[in-house]
């Protein structure tokens, strides 16, 4: 099984390409961002370094997927998905914060709990809480958005004091964030399964906001599997969940979270395949249908540049 970890494709049209943690986006004549999903993994803000065969594809097609489902609530930036790896859509002028929502208590927050923390962005939390509890109503917890390392918590009046986002596009921005977690929260029931957190981003274009990038796809969002819920939450037992704390936590487990000193652990082709069943499992669970493997020749990054040259010429 191959992976894409890296790409540098030269389209017509082209003015600048950003290389993030796991998506390549490249601009078109400043109108057009194309966004391809690689199979680079990342988490606690580092890429890890072997590639997760798939999981590009699985990233790009639930994403595209829930863009399509949710186009109703906000108008989103997707055009065209030419590849099983790509979306072409417009370039909008994006947010400097990430809009977080949570609708248990559970990951990081979790963490920050547990060592005492009753704040978080603003939001008050109440005691006496247990880890994967539901809260009374889901919580928006925005962080920053880093060009590198972590991204930082941060406030609703730190977000709009700083300027970083326009108070009525900051308040129209959380009316969509929350739309659109109820509507990813009834899909995913309806699959047996429970939207527990999420990330959106938003940006502009010509004056209106967008909602942009990924959206319920298992890097951006934690599911848990309803089947078994209340028993393992009343005992205190791990949830079955469908994300990427799964890496997470075998990184911790191997003593790695990117502090001083620590090495990162080998990923050996077992682990990248057990990753990537996992990847194709959630797929199948939240789109409801079977997962079917892209079509490469041996050469993924030819296919990509064939399909996407094809798409542009017609946009």
């Amino acid at each position: 099984m191959s992976a894409l970890t890296r790409t540098d494709f030269n389209f017509k049209g082209q003015k600048s390409v950003y290389h993030g943690k796991v998506r390549d986006v490249y601009n078109i004549n400043d109108e057009l961002m194309v966004m391809v999903a690689t199979d680079r993994i990342s988490a606690f803000d580092v890429i890890l370094p072997k590639g997760i065969p798939y999981k590009g594809q699985v990233l790009n097609q639930i994403a595209a997927k829930f863009l399509d489902a949710t186009a109703d609530i906000v108008p989103n930036w997707k055009l065209a998905t030419p590849d099983p790896m790509v979306t072409v859509g417009l370039k909008c002028e994006g947010f400097r914060v990430e809009m977080i929502i949570r609708g248990y208590l559970t990951g990081s927050a979790w963490r920050e709990y547990k060592k005492g923390c009753r704040e978080l962005c603003g939001v008050k939390l109440p005691d006496g809480m247990r880890e994967n509890e539901r809260f009374p109503e889901p919580i928006i917890t925005p962080t920053t958005k880093a060009e590198e390392g972590h991204d930082l918590n941060i406030s609703k009046e730190e977000i709009i004091a700083q300027g970083l986002v326009a108070k009525e596009d900051y308040e129209l921005v959380e009316q969509y964030t929350r739309a659109l977690f109820k509507r990813g929260s009834e899909i995913a029931a309806s699959k047996g399964l429970i939207l527990v957190d999420t990330k959106y981003e938003f940006g502009k274009k010509d004056g209106k906001v967008y909602l942009i990038d990924e959206i319920h796809t298992p890097d951006s969002s934690r599911y848990f599997y309803a089947e078994g819920y209340e028993e393992k939450f009343e005992k205190g037992l791990p949830q079955k969940q469908l994300s990427k704390e799964f890496v997470r936590q075998w990184l911790i487990d191997h003593n790695f979270m990117n502090e001083p000193g620590q090495v990162m652990p080998e990923i050996t082709d077992e682990y990248a395949k057990s990753v990537s069943d996992r990847y194709i499992e959630l797929y199948e669970h939240i789109v409801g249908e079977k997962f079917v493997p892209a079509d490469d020749n041996g050469d993924i990054a030819a296919r990509i540049e064939q399909n996407v040259s094809n798409c542009l010429a017609t946009l």
